[in-house]
């Protein structure tokens, strides 16, 4: 029931910051086609820890910061080496992860991605990212583990 009403707010809040109408009917009408979508989203038996990751939330939240600092560099480095200051050295490597969920494993292979010079190829079963990288300097931050602790810290329930 917590992920159902979490899904009915997170969709209403989000109707609301992109309509930016605040008459009572058009109100009410949001609040109306949000509820459809959760009674739909229950019936069809999608509503679990991991389509709405409430134990996430506070969590998430520290982890941004850190990954937009990452994303920062990542975008420094790239420019370097895309106006020749840097060598540019094509590499792909095998990355170890830790995650126990398939949320984790997720929420990892796309924040490899998400940095620049990097992106997940294949998560493969036996939990191991390919990871194809602009450079073999770009994979040393993933191979040191500070990613992939971060990301198994937080989806930690406890």
């Amino acid at each position: 029931m917590v992920h159902a009403v979490t899904l009915g707010l997170v969709l209403f809040g989000s109707w609301l910051l992109m309509s930016g109408i605040f008459e009572p009917f058009i109100l009410l009408l949001g609040v109306i086609s949000c509820g459809i979508v959760v009674v739909i989203a229950i019936r069809m038996d999608v509503i679990d820890h991991e389509a709405v990751p409430v134990h996430l939330t506070f969590k998430v939240l520290l982890y941004w910061p850190w990954l937009f600092w990452e994303i920062v560099k990542a975008n420094i480095d790239v420019t370097k080496r895309v106006l020749g200051l840097a060598e540019i050295s094509p590499t792909m490597v095998r990355i170890k992860a830790t995650q126990k969920s398939d949320l984790g494993l997720v929420l990892f292979a796309n924040s490899i991605t998400l940095t620049p010079g990097t992106i997940s190829i294949d998560v493969e079963e036996d939990g191991h990212i390919l990871v194809h990288a602009i450079s073999r300097e770009g994979t040393e931050g993933l191979e040191g583990g500070e990613m992939d602790r971060r990301v198994t810290e937080m989806e930690d329930e406890g």
